[in-house]
């Protein structure tokens, strides 16, 4: 079938899967071990270390390689990953523009112990198998190949909004959190805003007549303070997940405890309508339900024969894609009693909190009812309530938020 002109191409024939193609490759049983070094911007040295630590077990014998390098132009880096052997790239052709990517099939051909893959939130260009780097790395390792790989924090999914508060600069290319949560070991590398700030300037970092642009722009050193405070405390948070979960398999009395119903138990609800700004709270949301341990149920109450703007619609999808990304539960209820609905959902999900945004201005006779929030409290005394402010809209009284 002929292809568009817009339609990469693979410079070479797309490889087989090993195991179709009936090639001798050596697959593990056992996942490969994912080890992320994170860091709070670009020029920290992620990928420095990477290569250290490649060299490190190199020399104690593992079959290394790098599957992906990202210099950057950088010196120090290109020299320190002088002795590793290095995976040819894959190269596709996408509207008239020859693309570098990382060719996975010739990793697992190779099957080496270990494998250096660089920047886990890099978006493939199209007409690669996986849209991401990161589903790149998930196939590695199913394949029982260990990965160190790099990510900047500002990379996480739940995040988005927050790094965008901080910076004014709204991230594209972003993982879902689960991707680190998945992550055997999550390795901060660290580095003050003043030493960063002295790299930048002496040009460890970018070319030189890119310097004063990041220098007024990102690189500023109260978006780095913040950053690398936002850095700590996620290493911290993952940090503390893996020692409750070895704590809870570390023997059979703890695994038999672990496996029980528990007595109580935390989920959280937020609800939602189909506008931009849902995005917003439902990763705030996200974030709480990690905090707490919780599942998460995202919920929206429609109106019977409600039909939806092309931007609803948009916002609808986009809604459903990001409770995939970050492992939420998505429902949608018809009922024109929302209070009603909301409570019986919430008793038969189980919920034990709830997330709301502020509601609109009631108009009319809706403004002798209560608030939304406080008929959801007389409905479900049991259930804390929680109302959100919009942090990016403080001076606005525009932001749209929960039907009353």
């Amino acid at each position: 079938m002929a292809s568009s002109p817009g339609t990469p191409q693979p410079a070479h024939p797309p490889a087989l899967n090993p195991v179709e193609a009936g090639e001798n490759v050596t697959m593990s049983g056992d996942r490969g071990h994912l080890r992320v070094f994170i860091g709070m911007a670009a020029g920290v040295g992620k990928t420095y270390r990477m290569l250290i630590e490649g060299h490190a077990e190199q020399e104690a014998g593992r079959d290394v390689v790098v599957g992906l390098l990202e210099t950057h132009g950088r010196v120090e880096t290109a020299r320190i990953a002088e002795g590793l052997p290095m995976v040819p790239r894959l190269r596709v052709t996408y509207r008239e523009t020859l693309i570098e990517e990382m060719d996975v099939p010739a990793i697992l051909r190779r099957a080496p112990e270990l494998c250096l893959i660089d920047e886990l939130a890099h978006t493939n260009a199209p007409g690669v198998e996986h849209p991401k780097r990161y589903e790149d790395v998930e196939q590695v390792l199913d394949a029982g190949i260990d990965v160190l790989s790099t990510l900047n924090v500002q990379h996480l999914e739940s995040l988005n909004d927050r790094i965008t508060e901080l910076s004014g600069i709204r991230v594209r290319e972003t993982i879902p959190d689960a991707v680190l949560g998945r992550a055997d070991e999550v390795v901060l590398i660290d580095l003050t805003p003043e030493a960063l700030l002295d790299r930048l300037r002496a040009g460890k970092i970018y070319p030189t007549d890119r310097i004063d642009a990041a220098l007024n722009n990102f690189f500023k050193i109260e978006n780095l303070a913040a950053l690398r405070e936002i850095a700590l405390r996620q290493v911290a948070a993952e940090v503390g997940a893996k020692r409750l979960t070895t704590e809870l398999v570390g023997s059979r009395e703890e695994s038999l405890a672990a496996d029980a119903p528990q007595a109580i138990g935390e989920r959280l609800m937020a609800l939602v309508e189909p506008y931009p700004g849902t995005q917003r709270l439902v990763r705030r949301a996200w974030r709480s339900s990690q905090q707490l341990g919780a599942q998460l149920d995202l919920l929206w109450v429609r109106r019977p024969g409600q039909n939806l703007s092309e931007d609803a619609e948009r916002s609808l999808a986009a809604l459903r894609q990001l409770a995939s990304v970050l492992g939420a539960t998505l429902l949608i209820e018809e009922s024109d009693d929302p209070p009603a609905a909301i409570a019986e959902v919430a008793r038969r999900r189980g919920t034990t909190y709830i997330q709301m945004g502020r509601s609109r201005p009631a108009r009319g006779f809706a403004r002798l009812r209560p608030p939304l929030a406080q008929r959801l409290m007389e409905r479900l005394p049991g259930v804390d309530v929680r109302i959100v402010a919009d942090r990016s809209s403080r001076s606005s009284d525009n932001q749209p938020a929960s039907r009353p």
